[in-house]
């Protein structure tokens, strides 16, 4: 069960890797401005701010790849805290974009479902 885990454990990752790049490379250009609504006066002023989410969503995909590291090295305890940690904090930070910004579920649900999958996975694996 846990090798299963690990596919959604990467894909949450690599969502959150294209996150980073949204947000912290391509914050005001064309494409992330019209993914994320702002204007490009917007995208201007709140530049720092999305570039410093931006880091954010990157360590949590990096901690997730090192928790997928260490169970596919057989580090199991290691590698299912590591990947219980990035995804779990990946799908918190997804609930509360769902609960603070109702127009934005759908992007909620983009970001939370791979880490959805892999927590229940993951704990199946763990617990079961």
């Amino acid at each position: 069960m846990t090798v299963v885990a690990l596919i959604p454990a990467v894909l949450a990752a690599l969502v959150h890797v294209y996150i980073f790049v949204l947000e912290s490379v391509l914050w005001t250009g064309p494409r992330a401005r019209r993914i994320f609504g702002t204007t490009e006066e917007e995208a201007q002023v709140t530049r720092s701010l999305a570039l410093n989410q931006g880091f954010y969503n990157l360590f949590l995909a990096i901690v997730t790849l090192c928790g997928v590291g260490g169970l596919a090295a057989g580090s199991d305890g290691v590698g299912a805290a590591l990947a219980l940690a990035g995804t779990g904090s990946m799908l918190a930070a997804a609930l509360v974009l769902a609960v603070t910004s109702p127009d934005k579920r759908r992007a909620a649900v983009t970001q939370g479902l791979f880490p959805l999958i892999t927590v229940v996975l993951l704990l199946i694996a763990v617990l079961g």
